[in-house]
């Protein structure tokens, strides 16, 4: 008879058979053994087999060198964190910046008020989902992860009116520019039937198709505008350097001052310049004339003693934020040339000063590099001139009256205000929180039949001048979005979220979004 065993506290007598009954002992072997085959197998899929086993799938072909090693992307206990995403997709010692929230708010929207921290920040692996196998892109956000902040989940339905079609802004090119005549001369001029090829030629593709290059005076415009036969009206010349009265610098005078920033004036032919008495012309005129501008400068920092550094470029300051170190790269070439020009200046005083000048050019270059230095464009705003308090009004109207003269050949093509040339817009951007690919549309529509606002179509048959109010610079001639709906409709192509809008900013502009990051 089997010795009996006690259970509990309370120390109950029970054969020790009777908790593990001896007919069963089999299935604890078994399980034990089982256990310990699983224990060998998970043991050798880690090491041989790259975890196959334990993973919830294979990693997308982008990640496909990390399966073997989980902790690239996990921490033991916790879920993937966008530290150790920002490992290799963040500059290297950077924070996470250009794969924010706040990143995504500022991206193409050049509207920095919107740079704020966001309470909904979302961990990168919630919309980038992994371990759905090698051809699966993790790129492919479904729209369900746009709708947990945007509102908008159809683009057939409730997706609001274009920005610039909503809210009615004008083409801001600072341009005086007719389409349709335009259309009709470089038909005549380059023998063209097909007005797609006409609109090409203005309107050059990038190389990858996408987008357009920027408009240039000299490719597209100098063929037939300022030519030899342009000339300024008569101007009055200036009487003395302290008079108050308007009047323009001769080209003789200009060369007696040796100032900075006039060595052009002795590589121009006299000939150009026809003087009767106190009244001076010149003729031919050309783009960019640098006997113009100097005498534009002249005239403004009469008008504007304040101008401040405005005075170093050519065109207006006022550009968008992004387009803030063009202005200041404009600004140092001009103070290079004012300094190649007193180089052979003999003077102790002089050299002195040019050599604090280097430095101060070394100085302001090296911020420029670096992406992270906060520039201010405000020196180089119009809006922010004051008129010279010693002017009455009547003086400040002879001004702006011979500024406009001085001037005319320039505005039949550009704006002049605060007797400066506005800067024209080259970049023809128009959509700020979208992507356009134009390449990807062509073989589906011809330019025209999207681009209507302007109707070119209907009037370059007519011969009559076109009213301005249907065709001039200011009219944005960019598809509104029932256009677009005409395609993007589920049943016809894709209206996906991310078809047009991307969450993260563009690679090529991360350096000006992290300057507002950091």
């Amino acid at each position: 008879m089997r010795k009996k065993g006690t259970f509990s506290h309370l120390k109950l007598s029970v054969a020790k058979d009777y908790l593990i009954p001896f007919s069963r002992r089999w299935m604890v072997y078994l399980g034990g053994i089982a256990a310990l085959v699983f224990l060998t197998y998970a043991l050798l899929n880690v090491f041989l087999q790259r975890s196959s086993f334990i993973s919830n799938g294979p990693l997308s072909s982008n990640h496909a060198n990390f399966e073997g090693d989980c902790s690239a992307c996990h921490t033991k206990f916790s879920s993937v964190t966008n530290e150790k995403c920002s490992v290799c997709h963040e500059k290297y010692g950077d924070k996470l910046g250009v794969y924010t929230f706040a990143a995504h708010y500022v991206y193409r929207s050049d509207d920095f008020r919107r740079l704020v921290p966001s309470e909904n920040e979302n961990s990168c692996f919630s919309c980038h989902q992994e371990h759905l196998g090698r051809e699966v892109a993790i790129t492919n956000v479904p729209d369900s992860r746009c709708l947990v902040c945007h509102k908008f989940g159809s683009f057939e339905d409730k997706h609001p009116q274009f920005e610039f079609a909503r809210r009615q802004i004008p083409d801001n090119a600072n341009l005086k520019f007719p389409h349709i005549h335009h259309v009709r001369e470089v038909q005549k001029r380059e023998n063209l039937l097909d007005i797609e090829k006409t609109c090409l030629y203005c309107h050059n593709p990038d190389a990858d198709g996408k987008n357009f290059q920027p408009i240039s005076f000299e490719r597209h415009c100098d063929a037939c505008h300022l030519t030899t036969s342009t000339a300024t009206p008569w101007l009055k010349i200036k009487a003395s350097q302290n008079s108050k009265a308007p009047g323009v610098e001769t080209l003789q005078s200009m060369r007696q001052q040796q100032r900075p920033g006039l060595r052009w004036a002795f590589y121009t032919h006299v000939n150009e310049f026809n003087q009767r008495g106190d009244r001076i012309r010149k003729s031919p005129i050309y783009h960019m004339d640098p006997w113009i501008l100097e005498n534009l400068n002249s005239l403004r920092r009469q008008l504007y003693p304040n101008s401040g550094l405005v005075e170093l470029l050519r065109s207006s300051g006022d550009v968008p934020a992004q387009d803030v170190r063009q202005l200041y790269r404009e600004a140092i070439q001009t103070l290079k040339e004012y300094a190649d020009g007193l180089r052979a200046r003999p003077e102790s005083v002089v050299q002195n000063e040019l050599v604090q000048i280097n430095r101060f050019l070394q100085v302001v270059e090296k911020q420029l590099r670096d992406p992270y230095t906060p520039l201010d464009d405000t020196k180089f705003l119009l809006s922010t001139l004051e008129e010279n308090p010693k002017f009455t009004k009547v003086q400040i109207e002879e001004f702006n009256e011979f500024i406009n003269k001085l001037t005319e050949p320039c505005q039949k093509c550009h704006i002049v205000s605060n007797a400066t040339i506005l800067r024209v817009q080259t970049d023809q951007r128009v959509f700020h929180r979208a992507e356009f690919n134009h390449r990807v549309h062509i073989l589906q529509r011809r330019c025209l039949d999207c681009h209507t606002q302007i109707p070119i179509l209907e009037n370059i048959a007519n011969s009559a001048n076109i009213d301005h109010a249907i065709d001039n610079a200011a009219i944005q001639n960019i598809p509104i979005i029932e256009t677009c709906k005409d395609c993007h409709q589920t049943k016809v192509t894709s209206n996906r979220c991310n078809t047009c809008h991307y969450f993260h900013p563009n690679k090529s502009q991360r350096s000006n979004l992290l300057l507002y990051l950091d």
